[in-house]
């Protein structure tokens, strides 16, 4: 719970938040807000997470989400066809060339050096219109013990997608990633798990598919421009095989040309095995496109609004560093929830104009003031009460 604390009051560093913790009134915040009785040394802290394994911490996820079904926070956030879309992409979590253990990846540089790290891959409920998403459990990706190679995206996905199934085993998913995992074994895995997918696409690298678009009779093109002078430009083919591998193994292809009013043209293809037809032409293009949802309302967040992910909690010799991305991504699902569906926390980020300012301003009250509730904290920032005027009377 402490280190909820630390990342749900968005502190910059253990140290601070240790210094923090020194003060009285900070101390009875944490007792009475995260039932904190006494927050450990930041030595301490470290030591007794090491030992954690973060597997305890996924069904904290699940629970979670389930708050958020219960409370129709989801209502809305389906997309195509009642499905909620899932974008998924890795990112680094800690990296080095000093401080390392056994699981951490590692990158040997030409002049000798070599850069230890830990990556993780990630899992955001996303929604085009919406700007609000919902992380799921993320993957480690750390070398397994004994292992002399560097564990990769593509074995990570595996366990990820198969947890995921078994936690969510009646959950509506389309799958949105990019061009990495649009391949044989992967297209078979998510069929296996019964799970829909949109998938990224380059010419590069699947000519015999780009090739059979080109030559068939069937392929359909399509054109309209909006009200914003953009024109939307698709070509379209349904049952191509993938390759030649795997001939037997069809997809649906998707094209989309954006030519936008200054002239500039963007182009964008998937893979999908969802049916492609004039009417759902903008719905699959916005759907896939909100894949970078992960990456820009989810890592960039935590890069840039206060969150501090670019920061080195610590990295410990067993655990550490892992159950500490899981912790700074369980505090940043809460603060998902609470941006959709708690109209205190939406009025008290309106009010603070933005999400550094917010984090600031809670820090700055639990170091003041005995907080009675979450309610009244987030009113005090709403509403500031008169701050009286002190006088020098010496």
């Amino acid at each position: 719970m402490s280190g909820l604390a630390l990342f749900g009051l968005k502190y910059p560093s253990l140290l601070q938040f240790e210094n923090d913790c020194r003060e009285e009134t900070t101390r009875a915040n944490l007792k009475a807000r995260y039932g904190v009785e006494r927050a450990p040394s930041d030595t301490r802290f470290r030591e007794r997470l090491d030992e954690l394994d973060p597997s305890h911490l996924r069904p904290l996820y699940k629970a979670l989400f389930a708050e958020l079904q219960r409370g129709k926070g989801l209502e809305g956030f389906a997309d195509l066809d009642d499905h909620d879309l899932i974008s998924i992409d890795g990112t680094g979590d800690f990296s080095s060339q000093t401080i390392h253990c056994a699981q951490c990846a590692e990158k040997h540089h030409r002049n000798g050096t070599t850069t230890y790290y830990h990556q993780m891959l990630g899992a955001v409920l996303v929604h085009p219109d919406c700007a609000e998403v919902f992380p799921l459990a993320p993957e480690p990706i750390l070398k397994p013990d004994g292992a002399k190679k560097n564990d990769c995206e593509r074995n990570a996905a595996k366990r990820l997608l198969t947890d995921l199934r078994r936690e969510h085993p009646h959950l509506k998913l389309i799958v949105v990633e990019d061009a990495l995992a649009s391949n044989g074994p992967h297209i078979r895995h998510l069929q296996a798990l019964d799970l829909r997918f949109i998938l990224g696409a380059k010419q590069s690298d699947h000519t015999f598919l780009f090739d059979w678009v080109a030559a068939s009779e069937r392929t359909t093109e399509a054109s309209f421009s909006d009200a914003k002078g953009f024109r939307h430009r698709f070509r379209y083919l349904n049952g191509v095989p993938l390759n030649d591998a795997n001939f037997d193994l069809e997809v649906n292809v998707l094209e989309y040309w954006e030519h936008a009013p200054d002239g500039s043209v963007t182009h964008f293809s998937w893979v999908t095995d969802i049916p492609v037809e004039d009417s759902n032409l903008m719905t699959l293009m916005r759907g896939a496109r909100a894949r970078w949802k992960i990456e820009n309302e989810t890592f960039n967040t935590l890069k840039n609004q206060g969150d501090h992910f670019e920061h080195n909690f610590g990295h410990g010799k067993q655990y550490l560093s892992t159950v500490l991305m899981h912790l700074m991504m369980l505090a940043f699902l809460i603060d998902q929830i609470q941006q959709r569906c708690c109209r205190l926390f939406q009025a008290a980020l309106t009010a603070a104009k933005s999400k550094t300012r917010l984090w600031r301003k809670l820090r700055n009250r639990f170091d003041l003031c005995l907080i009675q509730s979450w309610e009244a904290l987030y009113r005090s920032i709403i509403h500031p009460p008169q701050i009286p005027l002190w006088l020098d009377t010496s």
